[in-house]
């Protein structure tokens, strides 16, 4: 015993010497640095989404009441409502769980004034899905324009992508914009009204984008997907150009798929994994513009049971992203993401093993010879301080993000259910930032040596960065974030009590679409 424990001292002194060389030093100020960055990027995003909130209160103190609609209340005018352009709204569909009514209710309810279409795409008529917006669409049957489509199967891309194309097919001859929406977003009145009104000032802008604010449920897995999603909203809060895309918000000019201008159908049908991943690409290859207005935020509320297993089915899915291109140019693009990212996230987590090591050597160091004559002559704790307030610095910046963005969603949908930073467990929030940095380099080498990923049933195969082959496996029982189920009998609420539930809350929600002020 005691052979062993003298082992362990002398491990534990020769990692503590070896975390204090120069090597190493560099390595935990990188890691400060970087925490930094991370803290930095989020007070730029908060001051963004600030600005918007500041726009909206001083609108409500000069009289307009509909500050979450507009900035002008004169543009609520039945006249100019009349001349806003045709919008079609298409959202692929797969399984059916605990949030769909809600986020859908927020979708079809939009307070949008123009020619407004829904288009609700399925594989089949078996997914519950189907049933479930069938059943929503006929309780707005007489304020609604909307439509259930049965896709078919994808044969040359993935079925999210072969979805939105078939919608794309299926829109009005008259639309100008289409927009693209997972069925997981939450919608605010205003959103479309905001897409549209960008996209008619600017004709330029190739894509109208935005991005969730995840809601965590509890489970580890919830805050590490939350982790994963907060660096890259900075890059969505910049209230104009981007470079990011997120394909759960894409609003588009409808001529572009009419006329495959860009190669924008042909580049997404023929092998196309991630329809964002592609269109991004091809608006960087044309030149051409991506726009996040600042109120394109959107509360995301995750799965209640979702575990750790389904959040790690979804980073695999996002690092397997970067295995697809559209070309030689996207392919190096992919690589240098997949390269800085994996050694940014190794480099953010190193530092707090070698943090670990100094704190067990001062601890150590009173009953241990060899281990306090090693952390005497080390930086160790200076270290772990400098660490401690750089890892501190980021959090708090973290929650002032959260928290503005928050406030700016309860704003945007003052008669929606109330988003709360109460709910947030920021000890889980740290757990998850090691848990997600560390596994995703794990996830990303997967991804590129196995070329194949299993997406809600459905396994597809890639070769030279597009869809090679399609297996339908029907083994996953859930989507991974939002917890729905993707096959079985009866996974929707039964009639009655579905129409008991929706003429409960559609009260609430339910408002003409132009209004003559």
């Amino acid at each position: 015993m005691a052979a062993m424990e003298a082992a362990a001292d002398a491990m534990l002194a020769a990692a503590s010497r070896a975390f204090t060389s120069t090597f190493a030093i560099a390595i935990q100020i990188q890691g400060c640095c970087i925490c930094l960055v991370l803290a930095l990027g989020w007070a730029a995003a908060s001051i963004v989404r600030k600005r918007v909130i500041k726009n909206m209160r001083r609108n409500i103190v000069d009289g307009n009441s509909f500050a979450f609609l507009c900035d002008n209340i004169d543009e609520l005018e039945h006249s100019v409502q009349e001349n806003l352009p045709r919008v079609s709204v298409i959202m692929p569909l797969k399984g059916f769980g605990e949030h769909n009514l809600q986020n859908w209710r927020t979708q079809i309810t939009s307070l949008y004034g123009g020619p407004l279409e829904f288009l609700f795409i399925v594989e089949s008529k078996d997914d519950p899905a189907y049933h479930a917006v069938s059943r929503l669409i006929a309780e707005y049957k007489d304020h609604l324009e909307a439509k259930v489509v049965v896709a078919g199967l994808s044969t040359t891309c993935s079925q999210k992508i072969h979805n939105q194309l078939i919608g794309v097919k299926k829109m009005h001859k008259d639309t100008k914009y289409v927009l693209f929406l997972d069925d997981d977003v939450r919608l605010h009145p205003g959103t479309i009204r905001a897409l549209t009104k960008e996209m008619e000032k600017n004709p330029e802008i190739f894509i109208q984008t935005g991005y969730p604010l995840d809601l965590p449920s509890g489970s580890l897995g919830s805050y590490c997907i939350y982790e994963y999603h907060m660096p890259c909203s900075m890059g969505f809060a910049t209230g104009g150009k981007t470079f990011f895309l997120w394909g759960g918000c894409m609003m588009m000019h409808a001529d572009d798929f009419r006329q495959d201008r860009y190669g924008v159908v042909s580049g997404l049908r023929d092998g196309g994994y991630s329809d964002d991943m592609t269109l991004a690409a091809i608006a960087g290859q044309h030149k051409r513009l991506i726009s996040s207005p600042p109120v394109a935020v959107f509360p995301h509320p995750l799965a209640s049971d979702l575990s750790f297993s389904r959040y790690w089915n979804y980073l695999r899915k996002q690092t397997f992203v970067l295995e697809s291109y559209v070309s030689n140019v996207n392919w190096m693009m992919n690589r240098a993401l997949f390269t800085s990212h994996c050694y940014l996230s190794w480099g953010f987590v190193w530092p707090y093993i070698m943090a670990l090591v100094h704190v067990l050597a001062a601890l150590r160091a009173p009953y241990s010879e060899v281990v306090k004559e090693a952390s005497d002559s080390s930086w160790g704790l200076f270290l772990v301080s400098l660490l401690f307030i750089c890892t501190l610095t980021e959090l708090v910046s973290m929650w002032n993000l959260t928290k503005v963005e928050i406030q700016l969603c309860n704003m945007l949908s003052p008669e929606g259910p109330k988003v709360s930073l109460d709910s947030y467990n920021w000890g889980l929030v740290f757990i998850a930032v090691l848990v997600d940095n560390f596994l995703y380099p794990v996830s990303a080498f997967r991804s590129h040596f196995s070329q194949s990923i299993n997406w809600s049933g459905i396994r597809y195969y890639l070769r030279d960065g597009k869809i090679s082959k399609i297996e339908r496996e029907n083994s996953s029982k859930y989507t991974d974030l939002g917890g729905k189920h993707l096959y079985g009998k009866r996974t929707y609420p039964s009639n009655k009590s579905l129409l008991g539930y929706l003429s409960r809350t559609l009260v609430q929600w339910h408002q003409p679409k132009k209004y003559d002020v």
